[in-house]
């Protein structure tokens, strides 16, 4: 019953690739001309982002790797250079196919419902007179055009931000040559510029993108130049942030550095509109320090995310997605409070289709109770404004015990939240940072409430984060109890990441990165046995990611066993299925659609007595060993049918769905002749009120 013996290659898919290959799926959805049209231009856009944080993240890493000698990361033990290679190859099919839909369909296509972007050969003598006077007007004085000299070197670039190089041709004010200039563009200014309405034609939006503004009126930046040429450029760098745990004495402090710093990591990727020169380019290049595999010539927008404010307009609502409105679980359809409610029942809410409020009204109710003495939380990611952070605020202004935990290297939000604990600890709030090497990534509340003559303990526990927008557009769920129990071992948790002792005997609940693994390698191996002993044995698992080895390597012998294996993974996926004697008995499926897949469940047979748990950990080897991460088991019957219903659909997916294959590619689920399934949608239909 031993794994073959395949090399690792064989084995496992790497991450790298398995992750573009999640961006991939994604762009098909800008592709797909059944998705509505200005939803397919944000899932354009997503492709954009996503591909940015790959590079700055994923891709430097890799770059570093190469420059040491060391293979890329993941137990393959592939050579980094061989990796690097194989993703600059797709990066660039992937990059021609997302410029390709840009000008060939979705430019065109938007033109015919009346959103238009005119190019500047495209601008009529009355547009062309009120861009003149826009770029005098707003968009000079915030300008600094540059020329170069010893003395006056190339400007640092800013990560990601919007440039020119300028081809210049005479003398300056002071009698010297000048061949080159370089213009940034203030980020304080937008990137898409729409027309007043007595520009436009009737009942249609007109656009013009800045760089275009700046290109065609340049001249005015370099006067007494000849300007010969202006592109646009883009610098992607190192976003990795470096913080030695042995060596820090204050993370706030060093985090601040480190978030200075990042902004000119080394350079990593240099993008440059197709229409710049040779000579440029390698100018360019050689400044930066990139080879030229680094350089991706673009026939657009040298970031299509610019387009995403666009998405969003009012006027077409035939061009977005059908709208809704949040529904709420039968329990919360009532005056009572929420105390009251969960005094009697326990509440599993399932996101977006389900409102966020009762969460928010939770805290905030709690917030003002005079019988609330504590509440406690964890936050990983929470947004700009957010009501919960002005809950607990008011709660600890007014006296009551607050403790957050707050992630501080939570990727891309370190500044957000130094500046959210900053605004806690000034409200007289407890603020305890996330443990270094060993990121706070558990999403939980505990309110404790005096009841008569004792002490009652409320929580709520989620897949994912304490963020409002997100909770819009990510599919979670969010459980809240009185139990007892519960509330116990809850409590444990918040005095692992607090006084940072190990949290013991739980009886409800497991934890990174103690229990979780171990847990779930042993509930896999119950499976196997009973599958050998020739008992019926099932596990479905839905995650966003999945590559920690030993619970592949578990999965595995489980197949081998006939177990049934059924993954709902998202993203990376490190897994080979329909390997021969490895992984017949395993299926991988992607849901990728309108919202973005979140929440993570995990299911076990388990000799026909079926155990259901939620949690904030995919399978992944940091979340796993590097993460404090938190796991419930959900045990009503009523709760346990719904989940089971909600896993059974994803796996009939048929309209959203992608079947991973042995070499690591995916293929799209086509219904056919069947009834046509699309869960999404369905949650909606079942569990949202429509508008």
């Amino acid at each position: 019953m031993d794994a073959p013996a395949l090399p690792p290659s064989d084995l496992y898919i790497n991450r790298e690739l398995s992750q573009l290959e999640f961006n991939k799926r994604v762009l098909a959805q800008a592709q797909d001309p059944t998705v509505p049209l200005l939803e397919r231009l944000r899932f354009l856009c997503i492709t954009c982002t996503n591909l940015d944080e790959f590079v700055e993240i994923r891709v430097a890493a890799l770059k570093q790797r190469i420059e040491i000698g060391a293979p890329a990361p993941g137990p393959e033990k592939i050579a980094a250079q061989q990796i690097f290679d194989t993703l600059q190859h797709q990066m660039r099919s992937m990059v021609r196919q997302q410029y390709d839909l840009l000008n060939k369909d979705l430019f065109p296509e938007l033109a015919t419902a009346g959103i238009r972007f005119l190019r500047s050969d495209e601008w009529t003598a009355k547009q062309r007179q009120w861009l003149k006077r826009y770029f005098v007007e707003q968009v000079v004085p915030v300008l600094t055009p540059l020329t170069f000299d010893p003395s006056r070197p190339f400007h640092r670039v800013l990560n990601k931000s919007l440039n020119f190089i300028v081809r210049l041709h005479g003398k300056d004010a002071f009698g010297r040559s000048r061949h080159r200039g370089m213009v940034q563009a203030p980020r304080s200014l937008p990137r898409i510029i729409r027309l007043p309405e007595e520009l436009s034609a009737a009942g249609e939006h007109f656009y013009v993108f800045l760089s275009s503004i700046i290109r065609m009126q340049v001249d005015q930046l370099f006067e007494g130049l000849s300007v010969e040429g202006c592109y646009q450029f883009r610098i992607t760098r190192n976003s990795n942030l470096y913080v030695d745990d042995e060596e820090v004495s204050d993370l706030v402090h060093a985090l601040e550095g480190q978030l200075l710093a990042s902004r000119y990591g080394a350079a990593v990727r240099l993008e440059v509109g197709h229409e710049c020169p040779t000579d440029l380019q390698d100018f360019l290049l050689d400044h930066f320090s990139l080879q030229q595999h680094d350089l991706y010539l673009v026939e657009g927008p040298v970031n299509l995310d610019r387009l995403s404010t666009v998405c969003d307009i009012e006027d077409w609502p035939e061009l977005k997605y059908r709208p809704f409105s949040q529904g709420l679980p039968k329990a919360l359809r009532s005056d009572k409070d929420i105390f009251s409610i969960l005094a009697k029942k326990n509440v599993l809410l399932h996101h977006p289709y389900q409102s966020f409020a009762p969460i928010i009204n939770f805290i905030g109710l709690a917030a003002t109770d005079p019988d609330v003495l504590a509440i406690k939380l964890t936050l990983y990611r929470t947004g700009a404004n957010s009501p919960i952070v002005n809950h607990l605020v008011e709660a600890a202004r007014g006296g009551k015990e607050v403790t957050v935990i707050i992630e501080l290297m939570a990727r891309f939000e370190e500044a957000a939240n130094i500046s959210l604990a900053n605004r806690l600890q000034e409200a007289g709030a407890h603020v305890v940072y996330g443990l270094i090497g060993y990121k706070t990534h558990a999403k939980m509340t505990m309110v404790v409430r005096r009841e008569a003559a004792k002490l009652v303990r409320y929580v709520h526990l989620g897949t994912g984060n304490y963020h409002h927008a997100t909770t819009l557009i990510y599919t979670d769920y969010g459980y809240m109890s009185s139990s007892q129990r519960l509330g116990e071992d809850v409590h444990k948790m918040f005095m692992q990441l607090t006084s940072l002792t190990q949290a013991r005997d739980m009886s409800r609940m497991l934890a990174s990165p103690f229990s979780l693994h171990e847990a779930l390698v042993s509930k896999i191996e119950l499976e196997t046995e009973n599958a050998r002993s020739g008992k019926d044995a099932r596990i479905i698992a839905k995650v966003n990611s999945l590559d920690e080895s030993g619970i592949i390597n578990a999965l595995y012998k489980a197949s081998q066993a006939g177990v049934r294996i059924q993954l709902i993974v998202r993203g990376i996926c490190a897994l080979r299925p329909s390997v021969p004697g490895l992984s017949e008995n395993i299926e991988v499926r992607s849901i990728v659609g309108r919202f973005l897949e979140h929440s993570r469940i995990y299911y076990f047979l388990n000799g026909g007595k079926e155990r259901f748990y939620c949690s904030s950990a995919d399978w992944m080897e940091r979340n796993l060993f590097r993460r404090n991460e938190s796991c419930f088991e959900i045990r009503q019957k009523h709760l346990k049918e719904q989940i089971r219903h909600d896993l059974e659909l994803f796996l009939a997916d048929n309209c959203q769905a992608w079947v991973l294959q042995r070499d690591g590619s995916y293929e799209r689920v086509v219904a056919g002749a069947d009834t046509r399934i699309s869960a999404q949608e369905m949650f909606v239909d079942q569990l949202a009120t429509p508008s």
